[in-house]
């Protein structure tokens, strides 16, 4: 008997929206599958799967993937305790069965073979992956299978799935190799080898990965450049590397006269690892050949045959879409990087100041952001002091940054006033000529008085304090001066704070990167800053930068850091020889 469904079983959550990505991952498996939140709840679902249950998306979407398909054999409702899948759901590790039942509109039942694993959906949210297809029965009387090493359906289905995912989650191109040995050894072949042709048309053998027992070792001795790719090579891994087809090979393939540098190759690889069988498949982007992937087989006696090619191509080109997008992100990032470079300043110079600056962008945006500093000497011999916040860490927030820093350097040279006056022109020119929504900044003048000393005067405006470390480690922070982050339509007037800066005393300005840290509050990150800041002040300035960034920055970091650091000078030769 199968029971209709009830709707206050199939209740179901607002649809949630997806990633375009996602969506794209679960088009590819080719059989039908969706995706459920850590609640069970199905958030996407690709065109087979509402093929195969008969239900558009908009009918799954926001249900319970339980209540609304898991059914006995009768059609009847089935209970959380006996479903096999969902006890591997509340696991949370990989599992498989089949002979399952599926609830269609109708009333009639889908029998199906499934797969359920962990995904991770992003932003710290893990679901699961579901795949499934129809389970399908073979005569008694069918001839018993000949002894492969070939996969079957649902294995092959899981195995793309898997490679969707793991391939399409990184967009860093040593991590899309070490994912990709990981996905087809052991479970394909004993050996990996991966050729990339480099932006210069140059081949390079980058990965020759063996299986041993339960590790997966790296033979670097067969790493490193290959000869030139021959324009008309019938041999598989030429022909492979100008992406003209996939082809299967053995040791007899090379014995002849080679005819290439990159045939000589080929042998020895086949003599230096045993393998007795390979496929060889080309990588691709949908813009180019990037390069070739070999599967070979030692340990395992039984040879590929044409029938995996098919498999092993569709790895290889979901391999080529990942590799590429990691390329193109890296090239990004590099060109951004060199934006950010020429954006920021180079130090001034300032007779008997030391200064030195360091930026580090967040891992994750594309390299550049709105952190920034800055020092340049004004008319009247003092030195301004810069560092700032614009929000956001994209080329939006670079672009702001840069605005930003113009018009203060030009309000400081040409306006002869105390800090808080140059930062309330600023703040009314950002309001009213930039499209920057909203920035931080400690802007500052140190000068040198009568007696040698030396004097900061400064204004903050919403920025983390500076701070000062004498020579002989007393750290404090600068909390005066404090007021109202800029574009916020501040009409109050801004406070002025002056202090003196001891002879041999270093200065630090530095901007929220370095001291937040999700999980823990601000006040943590100051102190672990003033801590070692005082244990590192010792230090030649330059390695004192380094060594305070690399200590004090947290791991768990997302945004990017400026850090301006400055010491004057000591008054005798002990600390000159000690504080340089």
């Amino acid at each position: 008997m199968v029971v209709p469904e009830n709707p206050e079983t199939t209740r179901r959550r607002s649809a949630p929206t997806v990633s375009d990505d996602l969506g794209r991952a679960l088009e590819a498996i080719g059989t039908g599958a969706y995706v459920v939140d850590a609640e069970g709840c199905i958030v996407a679902v690709n065109s087979r799967a509402e093929e195969l249950l008969a239900r558009s998306a908009d009918q799954l979407l926001g249900h319970d993937a339980h209540d609304l398909l898991h059914r006995g054999p009768q059609g009847r409702p089935m209970p959380r305790t006996r479903c096999s899948m969902r006890q591997a759901f509340h696991a949370g590790h990989a599992a498989q069965g089949e002979g399952e039942h599926f609830a269609r509109p109708d009333g009639s039942l889908l029998r199906v073979s499934w797969l359920v694993s962990p995904y991770d959906l992003g932003a710290d949210d893990t679901g699961t992956l579901v795949v499934f297809h129809t389970a399908r029965h073979e005569p008694d009387t069918a001839p018993p299978p000949e002894p492969t090493a070939s996969l079957t359906e649902l294995e092959r289905l899981t195995l793309l799935a898997e490679t969707t995912t793991r391939l399409t989650s990184t967009l860093d191109a040593d991590e899309t190799l070490r994912r990709l040995v990981g996905l087809v050894v052991p479970r394909l072949a004993d050996w990996a080898i991966v050729d990339l042709i480099t932006e210069r048309d140059e081949v390079w053998r980058s990965v020759v990965m063996h299986a041993d027992g339960d590790s997966v070792v790296r033979r670097e001795d067969l790493q490193g450049p290959m000869p030139p790719v021959p324009e008309a090579s019938p041999m598989p891994l030429s022909r492979a590397l100008r992406g003209v087809a996939s082809t299967l090979a053995g040791p007899q393939t090379y014995r002849r006269t080679p005819d290439s540098g990159i045939a000589v190759e080929q042998r020895h690889l086949f003599e230096a690892t045993g393998m007795h069988s390979a496929a060889i498949a080309p990588i691709r982007s949908t813009r180019a050949v990037l390069g070739a992937l070999t599967l070979g087989r030692a340990e395992n006696p039984v040879p590929f045959t044409p029938a995996e090619l098919p498999l092993i191509e569709d790895i290889a080109r979901r391999a080529g879409l990942a590799l590429d997008n990691a390329r193109l992100y890296q090239r990004q990032r590099k060109v951004a990087e060199t934006m950010q470079n020429h954006l920021l300043p180079q130090m001034p110079g300032a007779p008997d100041l030391q200064m030195t600056a360091r930026y580090l962008p967040a891992p994750d945006a594309s390299q550049v952001g709105g952190d920034w500093y800055d020092a340049f000497r004004l008319s009247d011999g003092s030195t301004a002091l810069a560092i700032g916040d614009v929000v956001g860490h994209d080329l939006e927030a670079a672009a702001g940054m840069a605005q930003v820093r113009n018009m203060l350097r030009a309000y400081a040279w040409s306006q002869q006033e105390p800090p808080s006056r140059i930062v309330e022109r600023l703040d009314q020119a950002v309001q009213h000529i930039t499209d920057v929504t909203m920035a931080t900044m400690v802007f500052g003048r140190l000068e040198e008085t009568d007696t040698g000393d030396w004097r900061l005067s400064w204004t903050n405006a919403g920025h983390p304090p500076p701070l000062l470390i004498t020579h002989d480690g007393l750290a404090q922070y600068l909390t005066d001066g404090h007021g109202i982050l800029l574009g916020v339509g501040a009409t109050a007037p801004r406070p002025d704070a002056t202090a003196a800066v001891p002879p041999g005393a270093t200065l630090v300005l530095y901007t929220d990167g370095l001291i937040e840290a999700p999980g823990h509050s601000l006040d943590t990150g100051l102190n672990r800053l003033r801590r070692h800041a005082a244990a590192l002040v010792h230090r030649p300035l330059s390695s004192f930068t380094d060594l305070l960034l690399q200590r004090v920055r947290p791991t768990t970091n997302d945004d990017d850091v400026a850090l301006l650091a400055l010491r004057t000078p000591a008054r005798d030769d002990s600390l000159k020889s000690t504080g340089s």
